[in-house]
């Protein structure tokens, strides 16, 4: 990469940055990763052992109990059963294992300094997440950080369909601040996360903490990316 290259990125950063009056986080990724000490593969493993036990097994494909992820998982149950009383329980029995999980989760690297200098200089924050917001709640209470993003804290609910990459529940903080879509700002580390402020028309930033990351959201269509969130700390100050 040219230093004109470098230097036209980091115009385009720093532009993006200064126009947002309101950023909208998602939680697993950009602000810590939720299940350092405790393996999401084993949450799902776990996941699919209890519908096993009621009989379930069959339930789902072998392309969708594939992936080992429990939020996809999550969705595939919704679908065969939805509203059901099974999806209730897997959704409860999902929350307490993120709960056990944020007791452990690691903060990425440089988002607690990033999250209390954005809002020190005027941005209101808010998460917008497939996690429970009570995981949400809890992480950042024990960090310190409930205050720069309460009450604007928009997880998980009941209606399943509704998780990214549908938009509600960045359209649910949009609407509680009563912000315009363009003077938002999405960060996330998917293609549900940029699937989902596309369709709220909220400018994206992708953060990608490993190379691979960033391929897939490069291959996503994501426009701007960050390795570091230490480079949105550069952005945001004075030039």
């Amino acid at each position: 990469m040219t230093s004109d290259t470098k230097q036209t990125e980091s115009r385009a950063l720093r532009e993006l940055v200064s126009r947002a009056q309101v950023v909208l986080w998602d939680f697993d990724g950009p602000v810590c990763r939720l299940f350092a000490g405790h393996s999401a593969e084993r949450v799902a493993h776990g996941l699919l052992d209890w519908l096993g036990e009621q009989g379930l097994h069959g339930l789902l494909s072998e392309a969708e109990r594939e992936p080992l992820d429990p939020h996809a998982l999550l969705r595939a149950v919704d679908r065969r059963r939805p509203r059901s009383d099974l999806v209730t329980e897997l959704e409860e029995r999902l929350t307490q294992e993120e709960l056990k999980a944020a007791a452990s989760a690691m903060p990425t690297p440089y988002a607690d300094p990033l999250i209390r200098t954005w809002t020190a200089v005027g941005a209101r924050l808010a998460v917008t997440s497939n996690n429970s917001p009570a995981v949400v709640r809890a992480y950042l209470q024990g960090r310190g950080l409930l205050p720069c993003f309460a009450p604007h804290l928009y997880g998980r609910t009941a209606e399943l369909r509704h998780l990214k990459p549908h938009p509600h529940c960045l359209q649910r903080a949009l609407n509680a601040m009563g912000a315009a879509p363009a003077a938002a700002l999405m960060i996330g580390d998917t293609p549900t996360d940029l699937r989902a402020a596309e369709r709220a028309g909220v400018p994206f930033l992708g953060y990608a903490g490993t190379p691979r990351k960033g391929r897939i959201l490069a291959e996503a269509g994501a426009r701007m990316i960050v390795h570091s969130l230490d480079t949105l700390l550069t952005a945001l100050r004075p030039a």
